[in-house]
């Protein structure tokens, strides 16, 4: 998602041709790696160990229902709608700006909620790289150690996203390997050499055991969860311009990432559940307790605080990221008229520095559950759960989305389309949907496996915090302004304005969304160029009427900080918020 601050980086013809030469760089694997490295995390494993040999129907029909339907999708999507906006505009396409807004709302407050929980294991692993394993686990058990953790890291990486996304990405990308998929693989090994080597594993075997107790309702409800742990597989679609032909690789490295995702979570669940008694399972410290008992098996219990170093090193630089990708996305929404100027601010580096504060703020507030709920444990599982509901919201928005644009641009050009036309987009949109779906109502119900305090407080966070939420984004574009838009804001608006339609009808054009976006592009480049040659003002096309008519605005008018010190830029008259959907340019 850091990817949105880059995409805005050249203007005109000459950093058009400068981004096509970057173009076609990207592999098959290395896509289906950035994916995997994307989703997988190794946090959450000890909630599904708890169901044993079962755990593997779960995250399969997971996979079935929901990560398989995302990627394909999120292909689709992706290669119809290329521009910058990701899910922003594949909702915008459909449904308009409101529900667009929406969209990219739940995915910036989800990700905000995100960060006290995956923390919270960041806290765990700093904890556990001990020498003593007793200290250890009473220190990752305390409310006020584990909050401390969270606010310095969380606002410690706060500051460094402000000098810009460049400054740590290969930290991020290292961090990933170094901090998920070795340890991902050293728990396999260890935990199925502990299993082949003879001793008893802590579940019972057999293959009856792989189909749950459905007459148990409370293991369907803590099992919604599992959903969370496919999220993010449409990230990376902002990358298929970049990947050689899109048609064929872009899929097939979603679709190898989907397999390789799976059998890690299945892999890795199991070899906790063979090593720790299911009585015993601990949502934020079995992963660290399975480690030292695989390490102590092995003789070399000496790794334990190297590889939760490994683990504390993966979550920074995961966290480190995320801080500047949602709100760079936020920023560049809210710039083309979504938020109030005072949202839009930048410093020299083009961040959004009041976005990222006012994420700051939301964390350590978030952080104060910690001290009300009665455990640690507790407090990371309603912030997870809050997390999973506020991300399914946008993945039902974008599968409708996908639905509805099959019939609203039905000749719209899509490099890849969803395997057996409307009937396939129905079966694999659908499921997505009802997947979805289902795992949003059983996220409010109290799972029987983890003491969460009072059940009607555990329910009343989330219902209050996913009402207010969801509201709080309809209210601010209610509220919009003209003003709010930023004349140097760069954002291609969407093809039903480009062609002066409405969301809400039929669009038979066959015109590709690309070139659309081109034309739109140079016709305001040339625009721009002669109205600085004859000393107009840049941004107000001479002749243009109608619907594509901007109003004036002097250099550097509304801007605050854009980041491109050095070097004037094109003020573009961009559409801004259209009421209900229906104003085009």
């Amino acid at each position: 998602m850091s990817d949105s601050t880059a995409s805005a980086a050249s203007t005109g013809p000459a950093g058009r041709k400068s981004r096509a030469k970057q173009n076609a760089t990207i592999t098959v694997g290395a896509l289906a790696v950035m994916n995997i490295v994307a989703v997988v995390s190794l946090r959450g494993l000890p909630a599904e160990a708890e169901y044993g040999l079962s755990s593997i129907f779960y995250y399969v029909f997971a996979a079935l229902v929901f990560l398989i339907p995302v990627s394909i999708v999120a292909a689709e999507l992706a290669t119809g709608w290329p521009e910058t906006g990701g899910v922003f505009r594949w909702v915008g396409e459909a449904f308009g700006p409101r529900w667009a807004f929406l969209a990219m709302f739940m995915l910036f407050i989800e990700v905000t909620i995100w960060f006290p929980t995956v923390l919270t294991f960041g806290a765990v692993s700093l904890a556990y790289t001990g020498t003593d394993q007793n200290i250890d686990a009473q220190l990752s058990g305390n409310k006020a150690f584990v909050l401390a953790v969270v606010l310095v890291v969380y606002w410690l990486a706060t500051f460094i996203a402000f000098r810009g996304a460049a400054a740590f990405s290969k930290v991020a990308q290292w961090g990933g390997i170094v901090g998920t998929l070795i340890p991902a693989a050293i728990l396999v090994v260890l935990g199925f050499s502990y299993y082949f080597a003879g001793n008893t594993p802590q579940i019972q075997m057999g293959w009856g055991e792989v189909i749950p107790d459905f007459s148990n309702f409370s293991n369907v409800v803590l099992a919604a969860s599992i959903f969370l742990f496919y999220a993010g597989m449409e990230m990376n679609a902002i990358h298929v311009k970049d990947v050689k032909n899109p048609t064929r690789n872009y899929p097939l490295a979603v679709l190898i990432a989907a397999a390789g995702t799976v059998i890690i979570f299945v892999l890795g669940t199991l070899a906790i559940a063979f090593v720790v008694p299911q009585a015993d399972i601990n949502l934020t410290q079995s992963l660290l307790t399975s480690y030292n008992d695989m390490f102590d098996w092995a003789g070399i219990g000496w790794a334990s605080p190297i590889v939760a170093g490994m683990l504390l090193i993966g979550v920074l630089a995961g966290v480190v990221t995320w801080v500047a990708g949602p709100s760079s996305g936020l920023l560049a929404v809210g710039r083309a008229g979504y938020l109030p100027r005072f949202w839009q601010h930048t410093n020299k580096h083009g961040m959004g520095t009041h976005i990222l504060l006012f994420q700051a703020f939301m964390v350590t507030a978030l952080g104060v559950v910690y001290v009300v709920l009665p455990s640690v444990q507790a407090a990371y599982q309603i912030l997870s759960q809050l997390t999973v509901i506020l991300y399914l919201v946008m993945y039902l928005l974008m599968f409708a989305a996908a639905i509805y644009l099959r019939y609203s641009q039905p000749n719209r050009p899509r490099p890849y389309r969803v395997p057996g036309g409307d009937l396939g987009m129905w079966i694999f949109g659908g499921v997505g949907f009802l997947g979805s779906l289902m795992a949003f109502v059983f996220s409010f119900i109290p799972p029987d496996q983890i003491s969460v305090g009072s059940p009607e407080t555990y329910v009343g966070i989330l219902v209050g915090g996913a009402v207010l939420l969801i509201i709080l984004p309809m209210v601010i574009y209610a509220f919009r302004k003209p003003h709010w838009k930023d004349p140097q804001a760069e954002f291609v608006p969407f093809t039903w304005q480009l062609e002066h339609k409405h969301p809400g009808t039929v669009n038979e054009s066959s015109a590709p969304t690309a070139e659309l976006s081109a034309k739109w592009e140079e016709t305001f480049d040339s625009t721009a160029e002669t109205g600085a040659a004859g000393g107009t003002t840049a941004g107000t096309p001479s002749g243009t009427t109608g619907k594509h008519s901007g109003k004036s605005s002097p250099t550097g008018a509304g801007s605050r900080g854009s980041g491109q010190s050095g070097r004037t830029r094109v003020h573009r008259p961009h559409t801004g918020p259209a009421a209900g959907g229906s104003t085009a340019v």
